[in-house]
């Protein structure tokens, strides 16, 4: 009973120190008392996952770790419910690639056609960072620069868009393609907030013609529009804490819903490991998340957590 009692201690201990060493690394402080222990429950909570699903990897079982990070529980919900469905598809035009051989792996990043990984903060503008990640490579393989594009633009301007409180790819292409282009993030920076419109037509750094639609559910035409156009802007359920902790490996994770989407991100290759084929996802969490902001996406298994169920690229 002692020795059990022993243990316990320690692992208290443990955590603890744990505790203390996570508000430390991240810059966490808190009001109060209250507030706090509310905070460090949800951090023993995560940290007891953390430990039991990276048990199952050493054994094999799963085929991705995760890891502890600095998101919180509301900073996960802000910035993965930044996405409205699409009710419709009715008259859009969709890809169609004609069957042809098509590289085994995909990296865009290796080809100078992504700019670094960006943090989309507490505003759930997700779709315009994935928006302007899939613009920025077209505009790179039609013109050989690569400017970073803005997001706080489309965020305060595209009105048939919520701003912080959500929005579509393809709306936003829309309203890009009407007001004639898209600024440069250092003539128009990222502030994380719903402000008023500020755009400047003569620093338009990039143009859009239109945008074209992936069919419901196609990897092998999304694959293919990857392959030969560049970046693709996809949208996925990640409405997990093993999304939210995911810290390297294919993702998959079977509670996924391939009609569950609420966060649009962007997909810049693909490629297979230990047998399993992926899609690499650029994410707008921070470089701190994933693999070094980073994601390896299950691909070719059913639509994996909808990634080909909104899915689209910029003409340029």
């Amino acid at each position: 009973m002692k020795f059990l009692l022993f243990l316990c201690g320690l692992a208290i201990a443990a955590a603890s120190q744990s505790w203390e060493s996570f508000k430390l690394t991240h810059g966490k402080a808190y009001s109060n008392a209250k507030e706090e222990l509310y905070r460090k429950t949800i951090f023993e909570s995560n940290l007891k996952f953390v430990a039991e699903h990276n048990e199952r990897f050493r054994k094999g079982l799963v085929t991705f770790n995760v890891a502890m990070n600095r998101l919180t529980t509301e900073e996960f919900v802000a910035q993965m419910t930044g996405l409205q469905k699409l009710e419709s598809t009715e008259g859009m035009e969709f890809a169609h690639f004609p069957e042809a051989p098509r590289a085994a792996d995909v990296d865009w990043r290796n080809k100078g056609a992504v700019t670094p990984v960006k943090d989309q903060g507490q505003c759930g503008s997700c779709w315009s960072f994935s928006t302007t990640g899939a613009l920025e490579g077209a505009h790179f393989i039609k013109t050989g620069s690569l400017p970073s594009l803005s997001e706080q633009q489309l965020v305060d301007c595209s009105k048939e868009n919520s701003g912080c409180n959500g929005g579509v790819v393809q709306w936003a292409y829309d309203y890009l393609k009407s007001c004639g282009g898209s600024q440069t993030e250092s003539s128009y920076p990222y502030e994380a907030i719903d402000n008023i419109c500020r755009f400047d037509s003569s620093q338009v750094a990039a143009t859009v013609r239109g945008y074209t639609n992936i069919p419901y559910g196609d990897e092998v035409t999304q694959a293919s529009a990857v392959h030969d156009e560049g970046p693709v802007s996809v949208c996925v359920d990640a409405g997990h804490l093993s999304f939210q902790l995911y810290s390297s490996g294919v993702y998959y994770e079977p509670n996924c819903n391939p009609q569950g989407i609420n966060h649009a991100v962007l997909a810049v290759g693909y490629g297979t490991e230990g047998g399993s084929d992926y899609w690499i996802i650029k994410n707008s969490w921070g470089s701190g998340w994933g693999e070094s902001g980073y994601m390896k996406l299950t691909r070719n298994k059913n639509n994996h957590c909808g990634v080909a169920t909104q899915s689209c690229y910029p003409t340029v």
